[in-house]
């Protein structure tokens, strides 16, 4: 039997549903501000549909496109200035920068409480402490699609293979918090006997950027596997780090690439600014 397909499509058109009825109840329109650097064909694709997203939702897209000989310095005098501008209430600088630009310094200069992306080093320590705070979106994405096929993840075994900060090593601390209650095993592409290891998860979490690493030989039975891979082929083709048409043979749900979780992350993103603009309210 073929395996659920996790479509998180759907699931993310009812994220937005459920966001655009929160920014009626807020009164306003939260404005997301976006920074894009150079020219990159995919981060252009990017921003151009986190910015639709927004728009559809209530929201006031608040875009600055920025040429890629800009300076650090440039980059962060921008931020600074959307930290102090009330109509912005999150802020995304899309990733990577080009050339030598540091992403990482550019991230760590977005005041927390607009960081939409949740990767502001300040709220990757309230995930630490599992404390209340803006949430990485994909690893955020990844949770919502398990919530909303209602895959239990409360004592689940669980391998997430990848280690990234900005997948891998947050997801494994939402799934293991507070409330969530998984038994989470964080592996890698040089992991020894991987598939011994996958092999024993109920629900495996793929995030390693390698095409179709994770075959139906590193999946039991019936388990669930969330590819967050996205690698596109030298014919252009887009192919995640599951070998989707072997797993779907053998596990029990399984999310496509694309159309899995990527729309999820853009989702995610309106919350964080959704909940950001809630809480400045709120403090008003």
């Amino acid at each position: 039997m073929s395996a659920i397909i996790l479509d998180g499509k759907l699931v993310a058109a009812a994220v937005k549903a459920e966001v655009a009825v929160g920014v009626k109840k807020l009164g306003r329109s939260p404005g997301l501000a976006t920074v894009l650097v150079g020219e990159d064909p995919a981060s252009q694709v990017y921003v151009r549909g986190k910015r639709r997203d927004a728009e559809e939702v209530g929201m006031v897209s608040i875009h600055h496109h920025l040429p890629a000989s800009i300076s650090q310095t440039e980059i962060e005098t921008l931020i600074f200035s959307l930290n102090h501008d009330p109509a912005v209430d999150g802020i995304l600088v899309q990733l990577p920068l080009p050339g030598d630009l540091d992403g990482e310094s550019a991230v760590r200069a977005i005041d927390p409480s607009k960081d939409a992306d949740g990767l502001h080093p300040f709220n990757l320590g309230l995930l630490v402490l599992d404390q209340p705070g803006p949430r990485p979106c994909t690893p955020s994405g990844v949770m919502r699609i398990l919530s909303h096929y209602g895959i239990s993840v409360a004592g689940a075994k669980t391998v997430v293979v990848g280690r990234s900060f900005l997948v891998g090593r947050p997801l494994a601390l939402m799934l293991s918090s507070r409330g969530t209650d998984a038994t989470v095993t964080v592996a890698h592409s040089r992991t020894r006997n991987l598939a011994e290891v996958t092999r024993q998860a109920d629900i495996v979490v793929a995030a390693v950027g390698v095409p179709r690493m994770i075959t139906a030989a590193h999946v039991k039975p019936g388990a669930t596997v969330i590819d967050v891979g996205i690698n596109r082929l030298d014919d252009d083709r887009l192919v995640g780090d599951v070998d989707f048409d072997g797993v779907e043979k053998v596990a029990a749900a399984i999310t496509p690439v694309p159309g899995g979780v990527g729309p999820m992350t853009r989702a995610m993103l309106l919350v964080n600014t959704l909940n950001a603009a809630s809480q400045r309210a709120g403090s008003t």
